[in-house]
């Protein structure tokens, strides 16, 4: 599954009070990301501020669904978005089976990617796995 997504974007400078981490913001991001689905039919909640970006949760009754967004180190005036879970299933809390995580992922990449492309700011997006991102290149 497509989880993570990086791109390149002028539109989202850090604001003047985004004291997370030094030299880490995304708030703008959260916020254009958050809107951007809500008009695609998905409930965004409050934005969590991390040590590493902004939170996004979903509301989603069958498991717990959060994007997290944060500016990308690797590139300037890059930025990464990854969602969570990134696995196909998840285990039951304190139940026997599993959750199958796919089909409402997958349906929250595709708005995202949706939102995203959009935005003619935004420029070099890429979609990775979890796995993908994650491998030493």
């Amino acid at each position: 599954m497509l989880t993570y997504v990086e791109f390149v974007s002028d539109k989202f400078p850090p604001y003047e009070d985004e004291d997370i981490n030094p030299g880490v913001f995304g708030k703008r991001l959260a916020e254009f990301l958050s809107n951007g689905l809500k008009a695609k039919g998905f409930k965004p909640q409050e934005l969590i501020m991390e040590d590493w970006g902004w939170m996004i949760p979903i509301e989603n009754d069958e498991f717990n669904l959060w994007i997290g967004c944060g500016n990308y180190l690797d590139y300037e005036n890059g930025f990464l978005c990854f969602i969570e879970p990134n696995k196909e299933t998840i285990k039951k809390f304190l139940f026997f089976g599993a959750i199958e995580t796919k089909p409402r992922i997958t349906e929250l990449q595709k708005a995202m990617d949706e939102v995203l492309k959009a935005e003619p700011s935004i420029q070099q997006m890429k979609w990775f796995t979890h796995e993908e991102f994650n491998s030493p290149k």
